[in-house]
């Protein structure tokens, strides 16, 4: 999940908007409430962001540093003011990126991989036997050969493997794709999502790679 903040609701609704099309689920604050949430907020929930992109807000309002007390997500800033010493200030501010606008939403979410990649020396994907799972939004691969997915299939697919080696519940499954904030769709659309998931992969894999237990949760296995 995207956490966007920002005092306009015209500018969190249009990046709603497009990280709804990449199939990123986001949720946008205004910058009182979002203080009182990150104070708030259950560990868990912060573990579902991927990152804060921090926009029009009063100064002083926002602190990256105070924000890494809490979360290890990348906090980048949107910048209308193209100026450097705009630049300079966001970064002595404590952000990892500064982002000027207008931008593509699919650059901003190659930048927080990118961020991500070098926080934890990672490379943009997972093998797990035999399938290669990309974490920069391209299908994931098996044997060398894609496997097209729905979105909602293939994040989760990227989600289950960035936890690779540790079980994650429904809820939290819920939490990355759709935001911790969507009460339009109920939580057990995630069941139907992995049901359609796991058919596929056992297809092409010839056994079912998702392991699940009531009330544990799911993890990738790899026979």
């Amino acid at each position: 999940m995207i956490v966007i903040v920002d005092e306009r609701k015209l500018v969190k609704d249009g990046f709603h908007s497009l990280f709804d099309r990449e199939g990123v689920a986001s949720a946008g604050f205004g910058s009182s409430d979002f203080g009182e949430w990150v104070e708030s907020a259950a560990e868990a929930d912060l573990k579902s962001v991927q990152a804060f992109l921090i926009g029009d807000c009063s100064d002083d309002s926002i602190s990256p540093r105070r924000l890494r007390d809490r979360t290890g997500a990348p906090v980048i800033a949107l910048s209308d003011q193209h100026s450097l010493e705009n630049t300079l200030k966001l970064f002595e501010a404590g952000v990892d990126d500064v982002i000027r606008k207008p931008v593509h939403i699919r650059e901003i979410l190659a930048r927080i991989t990118a961020i991500r990649r070098r926080a934890h020396e990672e490379t943009n994907f997972t093998e797990i036997g035999p399938m290669r799972i990309f974490l920069d939004g391209r299908d994931p691969e098996i044997d060398g050969e894609p496997l097209p997915l729905p979105r909602r299939e293939r994040r989760i697919l990227e989600y289950l493997a960035s936890n690779s080696g540790r079980r994650v519940t429904k809820t939290q499954v819920f939490n990355a794709i759709y935001g911790i904030f969507d009460e339009e769709v109920e939580e057990n659309v995630v069941e139907s999502h992995i049901s359609k998931l796991r058919k596929k992969l056992r297809e092409r894999l010839g056994f079912d790679p998702i392991d699940s237990k009531r009330f544990l949760g799911y993890r990738l296995v790899i026979q």
